[in-house]
């Protein structure tokens, strides 16, 4: 039984994964039920067993791609010492950019979260302060200006530059857009 146990364990952690990489890949409405349970190898009856309903899933899926971009292991994550200048370099670059499905959720799934119910919207704040913090972090050991305000300001140029660049359909206008985003911040965060 115990197997039976751990087997739906794996199951659940697969498909909530897939999920999180689709929802980034195609948006909250972009990535169906049996799309999903196709991919994890599972049939679409199957979902059940795991959720209760679609919006069980979105939640743990939005939960999980949020937490990825901030661990160290998606695509935006900083290579060597994480300094304020590693991570918008990290974050802003065509590496980055081109690759939604490991990369940052809050830029991906934006619009989708706007219109999404109050469940899903709180789950996106709680990561939108968690980030908020580690920026004012990053920032102060780095000897810039820590305040609030800074970090929001940072964090709103990241994800919007990132979205934008993704969506134009004119490539050096959009690695012209990552760019000049990285130049503003990094020289207008100066300490």
């Amino acid at each position: 039984m115990a197997n039976s146990q751990e087997d739906k364990n794996r199951n659940h952690e697969r498909i909530v994964e897939i999920a999180a990489r689709r929802f980034r890949e195609v948006g909250l409405e972009g990535a169906s039920i049996a799309d999903v349970m196709k991919e994890a190898g599972l049939t679409h009856g199957g979902f059940y067993k795991h959720f209760d309903s679609r919006d069980d899933l979105v939640l743990e899926a939005m939960a999980t791609a949020l937490r990825s971009g901030t661990s160290g292991k998606g695509s935006a994550a900083p290579k060597g010492p994480l300094t304020f200048e590693s991570v918008i370099e990290a974050y802003l670059n065509k590496r980055h950019r081109d690759d939604a499905g490991s990369g940052c959720a809050m830029a991906a799934l934006l619009s989708d979260v706007g219109r999404a119910n109050e469940e899903t919207k709180a789950v996106f704040t709680s990561q939108v302060q968690r980030n908020i913090e580690g920026l004012q972090r990053v920032l102060a050991a780095d000897s810039r200006p820590d305040d609030k305000q800074s970090a929001i300001v940072v964090l709103c140029l990241m994800a919007g530059a990132l979205g934008i660049a993704r969506a134009v359909a004119d490539e050096k206008l959009s690695l012209e857009i990552l760019a000049s985003a990285r130049e503003f911040i990094l020289s207008r965060s100066n300490g």
